[in-house]
């Protein structure tokens, strides 16, 4: 991160907390607009930072002719959902009203997350312009949090499904149905007590026609998320959307995240995606 000369860090997108920060990094040249990556980081909602070692699959997207904004967001610690998906889309809402500034294309904008990363940007991505998870009073209200491309790696959907998933795989515990899993603690409460909630913050509740295209990625070994997560989301979408806007692709052998997802054919998959939407 060190050699790239165009960046702006820790630029407050909201300010109802400190976690409410992001960072901007251009391509050493060119004037843009260049269409832009929403980095979402992951860990479990309650860890996870814009700058860690998550971001270095994003921050290849320099090379390909990207700009690269990459969020924090309120952790379960210090705030329940949906505050975390409030955040993703004022921060989307930011990047919008800022275009012209940071040489953004507003209308090319695609968010990539890993994990709980790849819930938010999956929840952000088919909830486009529903009103009851987004906070307009977070700033920049007239502008729609709507984007035009996905890339979601092995994020959660159906938190209520997980752990009779793990158990049909044998890949991991099942324990998300516990009292102190991310899940409950992001959600406020055991997920089997909330099913009303769980579905608020499942991204397939949200699927509509008009939603942008998907890639979806998963580890076939994932112990922490289940695989079928993943097929499960794909199924919906393509169900919805069509077989040409969504794209499933099964990772074998590999777990939660890991140098699988980072090799150059994995992310030459990823940046083909992005480049024939937004480019």
């Amino acid at each position: 991160m060190s050699n790239i000369k165009r960046k702006w860090l820790d630029i407050p997108y909201a300010n109802l907390s400190l976690a409410e920060k992001l960072d901007i990094y251009l391509p050493d040249e060119g004037d843009g607009p260049f269409p832009v990556i929403i980095s979402i980081h992951g860990g479990a909602f309650m860890f996870g930072d814009k700058a860690d070692g998550q971001l270095n699959p994003m921050l290849k997207g320099l090379n390909h002719g990207y700009a690269i904004v990459s969020m924090n967001y309120r952790m379960s610690g210090e705030a329940l959902f949906p505050a975390n998906i409030n955040d993703v889309k004022a921060a989307i809402r930011w990047v919008k009203a800022n275009a012209v500034k940071y040489k953004f294309s507003p209308k090319r904008i695609a968010l990539w997350g890993g994990s709980a990363g790849g819930n938010l940007a999956a929840l952000a991505g088919t909830s486009g312009d529903v009103k009851e998870l987004e906070d307009m009073s977070m700033g920049n209200a007239s502008q729609s949090s709507r984007v035009m491309a996905v890339v979601d790696w092995f994020g959660p959907t159906n938190f209520l499904l997980m752990d009779e998933q793990l158990t049909k795989t044998g890949n991991g515990k099942p324990d998300h149905s516990e009292a102190n899993s991310p899940e409950s603690k992001v959600l406020g409460q055991k997920i089997t007590a909330i099913p009303a909630k769980v579905k608020m913050a499942n991204p397939e509740t949200y699927i509509t026609k008009d939603d942008p295209p998907f890639l979806i990625e998963h580890g076939t070994k994932d112990q922490i998320v289940p695989t079928q997560q993943s097929v499960m989301f794909y199924g919906k979408l393509e169900k919805v959307l069509g077989k040409e806007k969504v794209i499933l692709h099964l990772l074998e052998g590999a777990q939660h995240g890991g140098k699988e997802f980072e090799t150059a054919e994995n992310l030459q998959i990823v940046f083909s995606f992005l480049d024939k939407i937004l480019k």
